[in-house]
């Protein structure tokens, strides 16, 4: 099973918004996510509908922050992206009946639950201003002047 990109993605997008004093268009934030404007368009639609972003059409459009970065969490986001996969444990059905698959599974899908429980209170902790925070150290550490004039890989 392939791993589900989107939440990181998408904070990565989130943190760079909210450092660029414009709008960024569809096809800027495709370019430094190596994707096609469609799919940011169409990744970016949930983060519209719940206000966390909004977008211009025409000449000057592009993709804004609603709300500063300390309103939003990473469950937020989560959440906005229709809640991908965490974990990509799936349980077997080779032997359907086998009393031991089936209690193999149940232990499995409980410590699954457990963790992504916790998983999700930490998410719900974590403000989008603590990522960016972050980046800011790591900058001021690395002696890099950590502008705001738009997206630096």
């Amino acid at each position: 099973m392939r791993g589900d990109s989107r939440l990181s993605r998408m904070l990565h997008v989130l943190i760079h918004l909210g450092r660029h004093a414009g709008s960024m268009t569809s096809e800027t934030i495709a370019k430094m996510l190596n994707t096609n404007p469609v799919v940011v368009r169409r990744t970016m639609a949930g983060l519209r509908e719940r206000g966390y972003v909004q977008s211009e059409k025409g000449h000057g459009g592009g993709w804004r922050l609603a709300r500063p970065l300390d309103d939003i969490t990473l469950l937020d986001v989560y959440d906005a992206l229709e809640r991908p996969d965490l974990f990509c444990l799936v349980p077997s059905s080779d032997h359907a009946g086998c009393l031991v698959e089936i209690a193999a599974n149940e232990a499995l899908e409980d410590a699954r639950r457990e963790a992504e429980a916790l998983l999700l209170s930490r998410f719900a902790t974590l403000k989008l201003s603590d990522i960016a925070d972050s980046f800011q150290t790591r900058m001021a550490m690395l002696g890099l002047d950590g502008g705001t004039s738009g997206p630096r890989e």
